[in-house]
């Protein structure tokens, strides 16, 4: 497919909040594919649709367990609470310390139209909150307890 720019802080579309996806066509099937091209050429773990300068709610997430896609992703259910480092493709060079939930549930569309709803701990949990931050006009760096040198 294709490898985008990735878009970088102080561009606006980072702070908007995201189109719904209202269906699956083969261009959000292309969306997907370009999306994951994208966060694997730049050895990210994650990305959403904005970082590319597409508003739609559209995020991919790879912690090394294989892609996970996901299309008008929404958080149904968090708990705990963790605070790990956490770095951007957005803000590149920058790392800080981010309280995020240990676990969630979160329910979205996969590429076929199909509801899904996946539990995530630790990691993917963490990159799930990311990518879904994004969605919404948050970056990590709005919840940084304490930037890393």
């Amino acid at each position: 497919m294709a490898v985008y720019q990735i878009i970088k802080k102080g561009d606006p579309i980072l702070r908007e909040k995201a189109r719904p996806v209202p269906k699956i066509t083969p261009n959000i099937e292309k969306l997907l594919d370009n999306l994951a091209d994208t966060m694997y050429a730049a050895e990210g773990a994650g990305l959403a649709a904005p970082q590319i300068g597409i508003s739609k709610k559209v995020i991919v997430v790879d912690i090394g367990e294989g892609i996970f896609e996901l299309i008008n992703p929404e958080i149904i259910s968090a708990s705990g609470n963790e605070e790990d480092t956490e770095g951007c493709l957005s803000i590149p060079g920058l790392q800080g310390r981010v309280h995020r939930a240990t676990e969630v549930t979160v329910i979205g569309l996969d590429r076929q139209g199909q509801e899904i709803k996946i539990t995530a701990h630790g990691l993917f949990a963490r990159a799930l909150q990311h990518e879904i931050d994004h969605l919404d006009g948050i970056l990590f760096i709005d919840k940084v307890t304490e930037f890393i040198d």
